[in-house]
């Protein structure tokens, strides 16, 4: 146990450092919240304009942390060797990969307490009360456990130029098709039918439904989050490689 508080420390002050993770994670959410709330570059459902937007920028941070940075960060180490070297410590492949989840989610607490305090400088209302809070959260712990399985397959497959080049890539494409800034009611019916199976599609509609809208997620966005946060994960870890 010790060990495995101490690698999570050092995830999350790893993560706190790099002043490149910091940008992905907590500036660009911030400034992408600000900038779409504050302009109307697109068309929103809601009158206003953050209460639309605060729910899928915190699916954005999900997003950032679980899938680019932590697949940026951990293809680096494996390129270097650093993996390799921790895999035969007394940490072990289990409680490795137990402290980069747990760092993950560290991180992503803060990000979401940030991003909420800004969402409410702006006037956001959030709706779902106490039973939609938790609803919230199991919507976030499962996207995050999808993204970062994908993330982690990257990491463990690729090398790490052409994994910057991908997991950049990718989130921007998610970004956009995601409906996490623009309303999936916005783009064609054949994506609509796409993006509400991928994890941060259906994380950006299950936060849109019950922070914006008060009701839970669909089922079809519980069964989505569900697949991806049991497949992705399984699918890193079946292929993922130390060296």
């Amino acid at each position: 146990m010790k060990a495995l508080l101490a690698q999570t420390r050092a995830e999350v002050r790893m993560t706190i450092r790099r002043g490149e993770t910091l940008l992905l994670t907590i500036g660009i959410p911030v400034l992408l919240l600000v900038f779409f709330s504050l302009t109307k570059v697109t068309s929103t459902p809601t009158s206003s304009r953050v209460n639309f937007i605060a729910p899928g920028i915190l699916a954005l941070c999900v997003l950032s942390t679980s899938l680019v940075a932590l697949s940026i960060a951990t293809c680096f180490e494996r390129s270097f060797g650093v993996l390799r070297r921790l895999h035969v410590t007394p940490l072990g492949q289990r409680r490795l990969v137990s402290a980069k989840i747990a760092g993950v989610l560290v991180t992503e607490i803060i990000q979401v307490a940030a991003l909420a305090a800004v969402a409410l400088l702006l006037a956001w209302h959030p709706h779902g009360g106490v039973a939609g809070g938790f609803e919230v959260a199991a919507v976030l712990v499962l996207g995050s456990a999808g993204c970062a399985g994908i993330g982690l397959a990257f990491a463990g497959r690729l090398r790490a130029e052409v994994n910057l080049a991908a997991s950049n890539g990718l989130y921007l494409v998610l970004l956009l098709l995601s409906g996490i800034v623009v309303p999936i009611t916005s783009l064609p019916a054949l994506v609509q039918r796409v993006v509400v199976w991928l994890p941060s599609g259906a994380m950006a509609e299950g936060l849109h439904r019950v922070l914006g809208s008060g009701v839970g997620p669909s089922t079809t966005d519980w069964i989505a989050l569900a697949i991806w946060a049991v497949a992705a994960p399984f699918v890193a870890a079946r292929t993922f490689r130390f060296g």
